[in-house]
């Protein structure tokens, strides 16, 4: 199984840390975030990665390598100056992932939930992980129903982590519009509009993920996950 972990972010709420270092490269209780999916990742079987860049690109292959250290291969895939958004990341690296399902993983989260459980073949076109909504998205993301689809209404907050086939992203332009972005090459587009699309043809199962989990958005996010991490809470 291969994985894209999306790491193009420009870092702006991480500032001044991220004027020298890539967000997915900060390092947390003793090495960066990337890493920490890194290992998750190959533990559970996944043999190539994708990691999209953009903001200072040139930093993450002297920092990773080529991903023999986990027992894997790393691809790099540069996006420009300009990150393509959520989707357009997924369209950009289709032909480095394959037609088979992948994971994808946001680069800048931390959790201690176990790739392992994620589906090899979704039922749908996606599966994603959901969790408690934290205090800086009260109002959540989507919900999750008692057959474990995932629907629109907020309720619980999406983890930046799930399950994904090729198929999610036929007739994105029909779906995306004239939004801004889409006429670019690559086109830059958001990948929420898709899934919404996806959830109501119910093609879009989940699971609550009630363990931990941080959105590292700001540095003080950061100082307080790497206290926690050294200090074992």
């Amino acid at each position: 199984m291969k994985a894209l972990i999306l790491a193009a972010g420009l870092g702006e709420r991480m500032r001044p840390l991220t004027n020298t270092t890539p967000k997915p490269l900060l390092p947390v209780a003793g090495k960066p975030l990337v890493e920490w999916h890194l290992e998750k990742l190959a533990a559970c079987g996944v043999t190539e990665v994708v990691v999209n860049t953009s903001w200072l690109a040139d930093r993450f292959e002297p920092a990773l390598g080529n991903g023999s250290r986990w027992g894997m291969r790393l691809h790099y895939a540069f996006e420009g100056a300009t990150p393509l958004e959520t989707g357009g990341a997924l369209l950009n690296a289709l032909p480095l992932l394959g037609d088979a399902p992948f994971i994808a993983v946001n680069g800048d989260i931390w959790t201690d939930f176990d790739f392992a459980r994620l589906p090899r073949e979704p039922e749908g076109d996606a599966h994603l992980v959901l969790v408690d909504n934290p205090s800086h998205n009260s109002r959540g993301d989507f919900s999750l129903d008692a057959d474990h689809r995932v629907q629109s209404p907020p309720a619980l907050t999406f983890a930046g982590i799930g399950v994904y086939r090729a198929t999610l992203l036929d007739g994105w332009r029909e779906v995306i519009g004239d939004a801004p972005g889409v006429d670019a090459t690559p086109p830059r587009f958001k990948l929420a509009p898709l899934l919404r699309a996806a959830m109501a043809r119910a093609r879009v199962s989940g699971e609550h993920h009630r363990g931990r989990w941080t959105d590292v958005g700001t540095p003080q996010r950061l100082e307080q996950l790497d206290l926690e991490l050294r200090s074992g809470a």
